[in-house]
């Protein structure tokens, strides 16, 4: 038996211009200066609390309006384009997942920084309910890199974290995978640039990562 472990902003789907406009929102909503798209995509993947205290960090007061700022931001560009078109899978997404869900000793499941309510509206949307064996979300858990969320992840699959593999963008999901003695696949395609992942191994695309999770975990065949 093999656990596949995928974050979703900017591993699976594509949501980085709602997540800058919608921080940018919540900036300008309170009469702040928005932070720039790189450092927005620097914290892709915590919380919001901790996102706006690393984004703001002297503006502690303020915290809580920001987060609520950006939740409305981001819930109405999702209700205005609808949640697979604002946050569309990227190329070979579907297809990979779909692979791995019909093989009998694969496991799949997400870790993600999304509200459970996020992570409801963009698995309806995309036609995803039910598909993951596990779904690990920010609402329930310490921030990335903190290993809860995967934790929690083998708890509920039964499996050990040798069994295990986190595929995620960010230093903070290899970060996490790390806590959890869980090994971490990188994706170039993300909010952190591949060369400070310092994942078990990188892929390019989602064609590769097939192969790159039978080279960590076994292959099922």
């Amino acid at each position: 038996m093999r656990l596949v472990i995928f974050d979703v902003d900017g591993t699976l789907v594509d949501s980085q211009d709602d997540i800058c406009a919608a921080m940018g929102a919540a900036f300008d909503g309170l009469g702040l200066t928005a932070p720039s798209r790189a450092e927005i995509k620097g914290i892709v993947g915590l919380s919001l609390p901790e996102a706006m205290a690393r984004l703001a960090p002297d503006m502690e007061a303020e915290n809580a309006a920001l987060v609520e700022g950006y939740k409305a931001a981001y819930m109405g560009l999702r209700a205005e384009q609808g949640a697979a078109q604002s946050s569309p899978l990227f190329e070979g997404a579907r297809e990979v997942l779909t692979a791995l869900k019909a093989e009998d000793e694969t496991f799949v499941a997400v870790a993600t920084g999304k509200s459970r309510r996020g992570l409801d509206k963009l698995l309806a949307g995309h036609q995803l309910e039910g598909f993951f064996h596990s779904e690990q979300v920010a609402d329930n858990h310490p921030s990335k890199p903190h290993p809860s969320m995967l934790e929690a992840v083998l708890r509920e699959t039964g499996l050990e974290a040798h069994q295990a593999v986190m595929v995620g963008d960010t230093t903070f999901d290899m970060d996490m995978a790390r806590a959890a003695a869980i090994k971490a696949i990188g994706v170039s395609w993300g909010y952190h640039d591949a060369e400070v992942l310092n994942a078990d191994a990188l892929v390019q695309s989602f064609a590769e990562l097939p192969s790159a999770i039978d080279a960590l975990l076994g292959d099922t065949a």
